[in-house]
């Protein structure tokens, strides 16, 4: 088997075609084909090599906020292209209850300045959030930075390393900061700090898909009042009245089906992932990105490094690593990324 798999006339097969070829040159025992997928799945450059996993490990979590503006995702966008008058970054903050978007232009990315960000855009305005939620980035693990969030009582949560999706709503926002920027700006490029409020408003005045209501209304009790309603009187301001709109704000205040919406997602998700769970000592294979491949192997790069050994088993998926020296792997790895270590 080992000639055949890996020798000369090897070719690192699968187990079914590695008992073909075994049997095809005249030799057979009765557990011919369970000891070739036994030896294939315990060949290291077939596990180091093999396909990237693209299947979620572990189930759809949602993330729920208990109150609005207690819960907050933080990401950085960008770089665009640079211009006159333009940003280079943008700093994004996105409420988990009433999905009401933040953001300020960066000329550059520091600690100093997301945390200005933090205590301008959020604290004053919002009162001091629960917990923060972003990624490994240099600026939001920065010592002064995470100081800053703990003298406020502020709980800090990172994302797993390369697992974005633990940041779902940040993300989310992004891309539609992103999309609406295009709209805005048609050929032009780069992105105008000017258009952001712009951009900003149009979100905030539009019903989310997760809760049907807009952040500005889940935020304020009512739905802003936009230019169209000023140039063609809308019913509610041809009809104003105090005792009775404040009555209709009271009855709507809780009419939120966003739990619904996210048990169909979880749903929808769920049917789709192939579990991979892993308990403390297990060896595993760690899925190698852009940024941890040698430059030099090009495409022939191995798609998995390792192997590591789990040191912990967190919640929902995530694990904490070590190398087998005892060297313990920074941050945290999510399922998605691991793949069991055969030997």
């Amino acid at each position: 088997m080992r000639e055949v798999h890996e020798g000369i006339y090897g070719s690192h097969s699968r187990g079914r075609t590695l008992a073909a070829k075994v049997l095809r040159a005249g030799y057979y025992w009765p557990t011919l084909k369970t000891d070739c997928a036994e030896y294939v799945k315990k060949c290291k450059q077939c596990q180091q090599h093999g396909n990237l996993v693209h299947a979620s490990a572990e189930q759809l979590y949602s993330i729920n906020a208990p109150w609005p503006f207690a819960l907050w995702g933080i990401d950085i966008l960008g770089p665009f292209p640079l211009a006159k008058g333009q940003c280079k970054f943008l700093v994004v903050a996105v409420d988990y209850f009433t999905k009401w978007i933040e953001v300020d232009p960066l000329t550059t990315i520091t600690a100093a300045n997301v945390q200005k960000f933090v205590w301008k855009n959020i604290i004053t305005w919002f009162g001091i959030p629960y917990a923060i939620i972003s990624d490994n980035g240099l600026q939001f693990t920065d010592k002064k930075f995470n100081t800053f969030l703990e003298n406020l009582g502020i709980r800090h949560r990172f994302t797993s390393v390369e697992h974005p999706q633990s940041n779902g709503q940040a993300e989310a926002a992004n891309k539609v900061i992103l999309t609406e920027l295009k709209k805005w700006l048609g050929s032009a490029k780069g992105a105008r700090a000017e258009e952001l409020p712009e951009v900003l408003w149009v979100y905030r005045c539009t019903p989310q898909s997760s809760t049907k209501e807009t952040p500005f209304r889940l935020a304020y009790g009512t739905d802003a009042m936009i230019p169209v309603e000023v140039g063609e009187p809308s019913f509610r301001r041809t009809h104003f009245h105090e005792e009775s709109n404040d009555d209709s704000i009271r009855a709507e205040l809780d009419v939120v089906d966003e739990e619904a919406c996210k048990q169909r997602m979880t749903r929808r998700f769920n049917s789709k992932l192939k579990p991979r769970n892993f308990q403390e000592g297990d060896l595993v294979w760690r899925s190698t990105c852009s940024t941890r491949r040698n430059p030099t192997e090009g495409k022939l790069a191995a798609n998995w490094d390792g192997p590591f050994k789990v040191r912990h088993s967190l919640n929902n998926g995530a694990y904490k690593l070590e190398e087998l020296s005892g060297k313990v792997i920074p941050r945290t790895w999510n399922s998605t990324h691991l793949k069991a270590y055969y030997s």
